[in-house]
């Protein structure tokens, strides 16, 4: 049975919205696990997705401070059904970014970033899976605020998709 999967990232609550949109908590509460790619900016929220969620695999951000810090590690490693993930905040600058991630995070198939709130999804050269879920709270020069769903299922990372969110 596959294991289902929500990617958030930039947040930013509550400088960008005071609460996330309801499909994203309808999508945390349905799914098996909530990663989350920094920029929380408040604790609450952190302890929200706990209470929430089956499980959660965070990060900090730039814009998280000390009380996030010290929760959340900047780099994490997690496998799920047997896909190697690292979830991080920052990649640097979109021009050569496969190449780097790939130095960077040999060990990875799945690389979950945000920071850019731009979603993206490509692969690299070395086969691992770059993905940026944008943002559910502030689309900035996007068209739309996003967050991703994907699965895992006996090694393989499936049904990847880009949702947009309506802001209420």
């Amino acid at each position: 049975m596959p294991t289902r999967l929500l990617i958030i990232a930039d947040t930013h609550l509550p400088r960008r919205a005071r609460r996330l949109p309801p499909a994203v908590w309808e999508a945390a509460e349905a799914v098996d696990v909530v990663v989350h790619a920094g920029d929380w900016v408040t604790v609450e929220l952190l302890d929200e997705l706990e209470r929430r969620t089956q499980r959660l695999i965070g990060v900090y951000g730039n814009n998280d401070g000390p009380d996030l810090r010290e929760r959340l590690p900047e780099t994490a490693r997690a496998e799920i059904d047997g896909v190697r993930f690292v979830v991080i905040h920052e990649t640097g600058a979109a021009a050569g970014r496969e190449k780097r991630m790939d130095a960077a995070f040999d060990d990875a198939e799945v690389l979950v970033f945000g920071h850019s709130h731009i979603p993206w999804d490509t692969t690299t050269p070395g086969g691992m899976r770059l993905l940026n879920p944008g943002s559910p709270t502030d689309r900035r020069r996007q068209p739309a605020c996003t967050y991703l769903t994907a699965e895992t299922d006996d090694g393989a990372l499936t049904a990847v998709r880009l949702h947009e969110v309506t802001l209420r």
